[in-house]
């Protein structure tokens, strides 16, 4: 793959002055479970942080309430949940039928681990055709559809960014990503290759995150240790969906929201310090970010 790293990072086009909510998208969240309410709804409130017009997230029932606490600017959407409080197959149906009505998707934050998340999860990945982001419990139930069917991952409706840490990256292909910047490089590339449409883009996260779709790759230099804090990954998702939803590629949202994710946490850091940093810091920084980039 090229290294693109020295090419100019993309940028939003200036809001026409006559524009409203519908121009900057509109996004729907599928996540949270019982006791993960807070995932996402993190990464919600990065979207609106980030531009995103409209902003629905679809979470189990009782989770729901909990969700929609967070933030006045949520709309939510309540779906069938098991008797665990995770999310059932049988909104399949449902989510289905609105796979059109949202401009860009969001899946994992928070999601939880059982058959019909997977089952679920699958069947949206394959069957939306708008812009999808990855993330966390949804690349864990991608991981479990691909040991049934290794082609899962090969036809998606439309764009996909995924956005795996080591660990998750190494349940999807069955291989840990090497230490060295060309052998990461290089099994981001194999990964993306999985979709013979060209369609994926995957983010390797950690130090120096690199994202590529398969012809190229980027390196990110924003970002430091005191981003290593639980939700600081529903953040990134958020941030991404929200680019998606003004009309970048999935490859610009994805390189974008990369070095801004990591800029807001390195203007957190120089203000509260590595150690104190949490997730939620890195949303109250993002308007700072998207100032300064």
């Amino acid at each position: 793959m090229n290294d693109v790293t020295s090419e100019p990072l993309p940028i939003l086009p200036p809001r026409e002055r006559d524009a409203h909510k519908g121009d900057f998208g509109r996004l729907i969240i599928v996540g949270g479970s019982r006791g993960m309410a807070g995932a996402p709804a993190m990464a919600g409130l990065a979207a609106l942080r980030s531009g995103a017009g409209l902003l629905s997230i679809a979470t189990p029932v009782s989770t729901q309430p909990l969700v929609a606490g967070f933030s006045p600017c949520f709309m939510t959407i309540p779906l069938v949940e098991d008797d665990y409080g995770l999310l059932d197959y049988a909104n399949v149906v449902d989510m289905l039928a609105a796979r059109e009505h949202f401009d860009v998707w969001a899946l994992g934050p928070g999601l939880g681990q059982s058959e019909g998340v997977t089952e679920l999860v699958a069947q949206l990945y394959r069957d939306v055709p708008r812009p999808m982001v990855v993330d966390a419990d949804a690349l864990n139930a991608m991981s479990h559809a691909l040991q049934r069917n290794p082609q899962a991952l090969a036809k998606p409706a439309g764009p996909r960014v995924l956005t795996p840490h080591p660990g998750e990256f190494a349940r999807l292909t069955g291989v840990a990503p090497g230490g060295s910047l060309a052998e990461r490089a290089q099994a981001v590339g194999e990964l993306c290759r999985r979709d013979p449409s060209g369609q994926t883009v995957v983010i390797l996260k950690g130090h120096q995150s690199l994202v590529g779709d398969g012809n190229r790759y980027a390196v990110n230099g924003t970002g430091n240790p005191g981003m290593a804090t639980g939700g600081s990954g529903d953040c990134l998702t958020g941030v991404i969906a929200g680019l998606l939803g003004q009309k970048l590629s999935a490859w610009d949202a994805a390189r974008l929201g990369m070095h801004l994710h990591g800029l807001a946490g390195d203007l957190a850091a120089k203000e509260l310090g590595e150690v104190s940093l949490i997730a939620s810091d890195l949303v109250g920084y993002l308007p700072a970010a998207f100032q300064a980039r």
